[in-house]
């Protein structure tokens, strides 16, 4: 009888944020839109996803006969993971004794494709402050912990116009006495209210964190989120997003239900002179809006002597992009801002990377340099371009991108959080 230890996704702690599928070497990751689960005959235990899963969802296993492990189908109903077969079980399997190894520890597979898995770190940065994880969640001591919302603002001017359609909201929740620290680059869950269409409960939807570690309002226990009403799936069909429209449509004095907090590799360094290249479009600025005002909090106190910021931020038009008026009032020798539009009329269009490519003689050395970390985040179709033009960067430098690409993955100096 063939035996395999079975890979498993916990749907119940599972936040649905993609990391597990994006990163997998063997695509044996999928999703509906209720839960993520791992094809067995294409999983090889790599172990590649098992670090960078900020909730530990991703490791779970299960000792099964090969000929009736679980199939896709039958993992996409769960609600909660199955127990492990008893001796009973395995013996009506014709199963005797069990003794399975270890998932293998090998490395993922060569790939040939600039992605992730290849490039992107699961290690923070080496100065990063230490993350709590997990303090609140199904499995956790405390399932979840109560915010009341004391800011909701629309942070963009496209929608503006059009009441609720295309906008953006910069939304703040307080979480009184209660304990919840975060850091720059982490992220929570919010649990929308009632159940979805086959009768459950909704699903934790997951935001990155805007604030920094001192909160939204320095000195008070909050923090803050920056999310846009989705109107549309990627294939551009009409739909509503259960999350981001609860979250938009929220009042003051509203109370929501908090899970988290999440992500312990995608942290900014804290070392002096460290420098930060941050790379984003639409809400993906969330968490480098986070990690600019806590360097700009530091700044003022005269406590810490940073390295350079510099920020390269995409979207459509400059009405769709997040905060682009404070941007402005940022000085000009505390951050150097890159913006890329490609929508404007009668422009052509400039994306991220575009810009990346102007810069070169800038980056060139930042990404030869041990003191520099860049993050990037936002819609998935911008990572394979940002690493194409970094690629470019450094051989046009007369420089080894496989050298410095792996030293940028080792290092924990550049982290991917694309979705």
């Amino acid at each position: 009888m063939a035996l395999i230890k079975q890979h498993l996704i916990d749907p119940e702690i599972c936040i649905r944020c993609n990391t597990c599928e994006d990163i997998c070497p063997e695509k044996a990751i999928t999703h509906d839109s209720r839960n993520y689960v791992v094809q067995a005959d294409l999983c090889n235990s790599c172990m590649a996803c098992i670090s960078p899963c900020p909730t530990g969802s991703i490791d779970n296993w299960r000792s099964m006969p090969r000929v009736i492990a679980y199939s896709i189908e039958t993992q996409l109903e769960w609600d909660e993971l199955p127990p492990e077969l008893s001796a009973e079980q395995l013996a009506e399997q014709g199963v005797s004794a069990v003794e399975l190894p270890a998932p293998v520890e090998a490395p993922p597979a060569a790939s040939s494709a600039l992605d992730n898995a290849s490039y992107g770190a699961v290690l923070p940065p080496w100065s990063a402050a230490h993350p709590y994880t997990n303090l609140y969640g199904p499995k956790a001591a405390e399932k979840t912990i109560e915010a009341r919302v004391v800011g909701n603002v629309r942070v963009t001017e496209a929608g503006a116009s059009a009441g609720k359609d295309y906008d953006t909201h910069h939304i703040v929740l307080d979480f009184g006495g209660l304990s919840f620290p975060v850091l720059e680059g982490q992220s929570i869950g919010i649990i929308p209210p009632g159940v979805d269409n086959q009768g459950r409960a909704h699903h934790a939807r997951q935001y990155s964190i805007a604030s920094p570690r001192n909160g939204e309002r320095p000195g008070y226990n909050n923090l803050s989120l920056t999310i846009k009403r989705v109107l549309e799936d990627h294939q551009g069909q009409p739909v509503r997003g259960i999350g981001s429209n609860y979250m938009c449509d929220l009042q003051i004095g509203d109370k929501v239900q908090v899970i988290g907090p999440f992500g312990s590799s995608f942290l900014m360094p804290n070392h002096p002179r460290s420098n930060i290249v941050m790379i984003c479009t639409g809400t993906g600025s969330a968490p480098m809006r986070a990690m600019t005002e806590w360097r700009r909090r530091l700044r003022a106190s005269g406590k810490f002597e940073a390295g350079k910021l510099m920020l390269f931020f995409g979207a459509r038009t400059q009405q769709e992009l997040p905060y682009f008026g404070p941007l402005q009032n940022l000085p000009k020798d505390f951050i150097d801002i890159n913006f890329a539009f490609s929508r404007t009329p009668g422009q052509p269009k400039r994306y991220v990377q575009d810009l990346l490519r102007e810069r070169a003689a800038d980056l060139a050395p930042l990404l030869s340099d041990a003191d520099t970390c860049f993050y990037v985040c936002g819609l998935k179709g911008m990572e394979e371009g940002v690493l194409l033009a970094m690629r470019d960067i450094v051989h046009h430098a007369g420089q080894d991108w496989d050298q410095v690409g792996a030293a940028l993955k080792r290092e924990g100096r550049l982290h991917l959080e694309t979705y």
